[in-house]
């Protein structure tokens, strides 16, 4: 079988073959198993002596050989006396093993070297060397005698010898093999290792051993080098860790160590590492000692008494003003920030103390409140327990009991639940109680079909209850707690009822009221009586819905009754207006004498007036919503003509029309009825709201402003045109006057208008009086 490499294994159980890297591996050609282990049935009888003992045969990266026991886990640099013996028994003296070399050392299976190709080539490497070149560049062959050629025990010394020869030669580690070769083949030490390969793998660890000890001569010769020129450089106090390569060069470049190398950069490396440990010298020099001014820091802040809520900039004058602060300079190496977080630390230190001394206060300050309620507990359970509170107890029946305990005096203003609290709480459990009793009693009762009414008595109740086995046990105390309850629940149902039924009449009486007041056919009138109405309204529902003639006869008496007080307040109007009219004439009267318009007054002969003129009662107006039309047709013009630019009606006809509308609207609330203004009123204010609540600039939009609060000549002439006296009435007021004082006779009264009857409108319902009847707006 041909392995990776073209190796020829040889033919049996197992072959051996290479990977890529050159490693050998093992094939059994029954199983088809592969291994890196050599199999027994491959090894010489010296490898299974080596193989039956615990210790094997290592090589390091560098080339060194140490042995590693796989039972102890032990390792040695010297070969055991074990292995040695393993080694001497099965190795004859005659022969020495061939042994496959790998670069850096040999590997851990010795094998067996092909005696047919070691035969082959034994003849031309006795006799044929290599000393001379030719014209080609190839060296020529010489014939050495086979007597010259070294013997030796065993591979290492042969390698030992070769690795001798590379040093005598003085071959260098970046020399190539061929270079070497040349130094070293007409040496007799060359053929020290046969195999052309080993002698490679030999000068290859020469070369990795000499680089290894160039390196550690030039690390040895470098720190030496260091601790000179560090020591050199310590020597110059002026050369500080801040100091640049070329300003120190010149203080050192004329010391021996300085010269001891030629290399600059060498120089300056030294340099900057002696500078960086220097400053990290410097560093810590000034950690240390800024620590130690933040510590003493710390203990003056603790001197100081501050308190947690104390201010940075009160501590900080006080800090600045201490004398130990201000006395160190070790302090002037801390900066404010420095401060300023020792400051917070250390107020931080008060706050959590302080929080735990409030916390410590507040846990036992609940404690104490917990242990003052228990106590209090038990204070109600005592008093339960001698039945000074049961179901239905209050709480000022057990205060003067309690108040002067001591007990109850502790638990007085502390927080979480009061003595009144805990006590309804008490109270509570005994109601939960009652009711399992209570329903007990309320089967009885619906069993029995016995029905506790506002007469029965508490001894009925209890004979009653005496008779059934399931409340013949229950104490006398709760069943009369049960009974006034069930008793004052059947007086509070029956008060229920009476002022349903009351009210009940009251809406009934009302609905009969109204109908009363409608009737249009007679109407009527404040000198009806109940006789001659009642035939007229016996067939309505609302009669028949009273059952009794009193409630009937309450209905008519409210009817009635506001008819005869809205006929006071009409006469009561016509006196205010008359003495209304009165001051008026008197005020005229007194304007005319003051201005010498007595003649008004007196006949040509200086006697008084006598003649007079009785002045004429207001008459209802026919054309009054003629007017209005057209009012409201001159303000649908005006307010296009304002759109169009047109300039307002001049100031003297809008200060004439006013004074007019002033006196008509005078006049026309003298007219109007109490009912009437009020109406009108509430009218004028739901306005005001309306259009208040459609401009935000507080006016109207409907309004005509012609720069001061007035009314609208609309208003002006409906106050005109609606009134029953114009202006010519106050010269008739004046000529009644006159005629009142003539000397013939004492002072007339003049008539009074009959009261004038108010527009109808549709009643509108409104509830709430004091009678609880249902209010019509008149």
């Amino acid at each position: 079988m041909n392995g990776v490499n073209g190796v020829t294994a040889p033919p049996g159980l197992w072959q051996v073959a290479q990977n890529a890297q050159g490693r050998p591996y093992y094939y059994n050609t029954q199983t088809k198993v592969t291994q890196w282990t050599k199999p027994i049935e491959l090894m010489s009888p010296a490898e299974q002596a080596l193989a039956n003992q615990p210790w094997k045969e290592y090589t390091t990266e560098g080339g060194r050989k140490y042995w590693y026991n796989t039972e102890t886990k032990a390792s040695s640099w010297e070969i055991p006396e074990i292995y040695k013996n393993a080694l001497a028994q099965s190795e004859p003296r005659s022969t020495a093993p061939a042994q496959q070399f790998v670069a850096g050392g040999t590997s851990s299976f010795p094998q067996q070297r092909d005696r047919d190709d070691f035969g082959e080539r034994q003849g031309v490497d006795r006799q044929i060397g290599y000393s001379q070149q030719d014209t080609n560049g190839a060296r020529a062959p010489t014939f050495v005698s086979q007597s010259a050629e070294p013997e030796y025990a065993n591979f290492e010394e042969g390698e030992a010898a070769f690795i001798k020869l590379l040093r005598r030669s003085n071959v260098q580690p970046d020399w190539t093999w061929e270079q070497t070769m040349r130094a070293t083949i007409k040496d007799q030490q060359y053929r020290a290792l046969k195999d052309p390969k080993d002698r490679k793998a030999a000068f290859e660890k020469y070369a990795v051993e000499v680089r290894m000890q160039e390196k550690d001569r030039a690390k040895e010769r470098l720190a030496k080098l260091r601790a000179d020129f560090g020591t050199m450089l310590r020597s110059h106090p002026e050369i500080k860790h801040y100091t640049r390569w070329k300003t120190a060069r010149p203080i050192i470049e004329r010391e021996t160590i300085f010269r001891s190398t030629n290399d600059d950069n060498e120089r300056r490396q030294l340099f900057e590492e002696y500078v960086i440990e220097l400053e990290k010298n410097t560093i810590e020099r000034e950690a240390v000692r800024r620590k130690s001014a933040m510590d003493e820091l710390v203990s003056i802040l603790k001197g100081l008494n501050l308190e947690p809520y104390t201010r940075w900039s009160e501590a900080h004058g006080i800090i600045e003003a201490n004398e130990t602060f201000k006395g160190d300079d070790k302090f002037k190496t801390l900066s404010k920030s420095d401060i300023l977080t020792a400051f917070e630390n250390h107020i931080k230190s008060l706050e959590r103390t302080f929080n735990d001394e409030r916390q410590r206060e507040k846990t036992s300050k609940a404690r104490k409140e917990r242990q003052n309620r228990d106590r209090f507990l038990d204070l109600l359970k005592d008093l339960k327990a001698t039945g000074k509170i049961k179901a239905g107890t209050k709480w000022m029946q057990i205060l003067s009991e309690i108040d002067q305990d001591l007990r109850y005096i502790a638990m007085l203003g502390q927080t979480g639940s009061t003595p009144l609290d805990l006590f309804w709480d008490v109270v509570e459990d005994e109601e939960r109680a009652l009711r399992l009793v209570r329903n007990e009693v309320y089967d009885v009762l619906e069993d029995k079909r016995y029905e506790i009414t506002p007469k029965t008595i508490l001894p009925e109740f209890l004979e009653l209850m005496s008779t059934d086995r399931r409340t013949a046990s229950i104490p006398e105390d709760t069943l009369a707690l049960i009974f006034t309850r069930l008793h004052e629940k059947v007086l509070r149902r029956n008060e229920e009822d009476k002022h349903a039924s009351e009210r009940h009449n009251r809406r009934l009486v009302d609905a009969l009221r109204s109908k009363i007041k409608h009737l249009d056919n007679p109407p009527v009138l404040s000198t009806t009586t109940w006789e001659s109405l009642r035939p007229q309204i016996s067939h309505f529902e609302e009669y028949k819905a009273l059952d009794s003639d009193d409630l009937r006869r309450q209905a008519y008496d409210k009817v009635i009754r506001r008819l005869k007080e809205k006929e006071e307040d009409a006469e009561k109007e016509r006196e205010k207006r008359r003495d209304h009219r009165d001051r008026d004439r008197d005020r005229d009267r007194d304007r005319d004498l003051r201005n010498g318009h007595s003649s008004r007054y007196h006949s040509a002969g200086g006697g008084r007036h006598v003649s007079s003129r009785l002045s004429r009662s207001p008459e209802p107006d026919a054309y009054e919503a003629d007017r209005r039309k057209a009012m409201a047709d001159r303000e649908r013009q005006y307010r296009k003509s304002s759109t169009t630019g047109l300039s307002p009606p001049p100031r003297d006809r809008i200060d004439r029309d006013s004074r007019h509308e002033r006196i008509s609207s005078r006049h026309a609330e003298h007219r109007m009825s109490h009912y009437d203004r009020e109406r009108r009123e509430r009218e004028d204010e739901r306005e005001k709201s309306y259009r208040t609540r459609g401009d935000p600039r507080g006016g109207g939009r409907d309004e005509l402003d012609y720069g001061e609060n007035r009314g609208s000549a609309a208003r002006r002439r409906r106050g005109l045109d609606s009134d029953g006296e114009s202006i010519g009435s106050g010269r008739r007021d004046s000529k009644r006057m006159r005629r009142d004082r003539s000397p013939a006779g004492g002072r007339k009264k003049s008539r009074t208008p009959p009261p004038a009857l108010p527009p109808k409108d549709e009643p509108a319902v409104h509830s709430g009086s004091e009678e609880g009847e249902m209010v019509e707006e008149e």
